[in-house]
């Protein structure tokens, strides 16, 4: 019985490992995102951290409109993201998840 616990701790730790790996993969992972025909442009990873935006100058005189932009921009970046993230540490957790009948967490 003992043996099963410790099988189990061992694969619930490689699961661990294997979720902070996928992590730190993440933050190497880019997001490009353009509107108004590409006059704003926004980069994220996808742990969903701003890297960059470029704006195209005719923007610059008109706030509101920028700030519309800037707001769709980050929201479609971020969005796709949080799919990208939320899959491959689904995946990572389930690879290293023990078999444990009714705990199917990561369907």
């Amino acid at each position: 019985m003992f043996g099963d616990i410790s099988g189990m701790m061992g694969k619930l730790k490689e699961a661990q490992q294997k979720v902070e790996e996928t992590k730190k993969r993440l933050d190497t992972v880019l997001i490009d995102e353009a509107v108004a025909n590409g006059n704003v442009k926004v980069t994220v990873t996808a742990n969903r951290e701003i890297k960059a935006i470029s704006i195209d100058e005719s923007l610059l005189e008109d706030k509101e409109e920028l700030e519309d932009y800037l707001i769709v921009a980050l929201n479609k970046a971020l969005k796709r993201a949080g799919e990208i993230n939320e899959q491959e540490l689904a995946l990572a957790a389930k690879s290293g998840m023990p078999n444990i009948p009714g705990m199917d967490l990561f369907k």
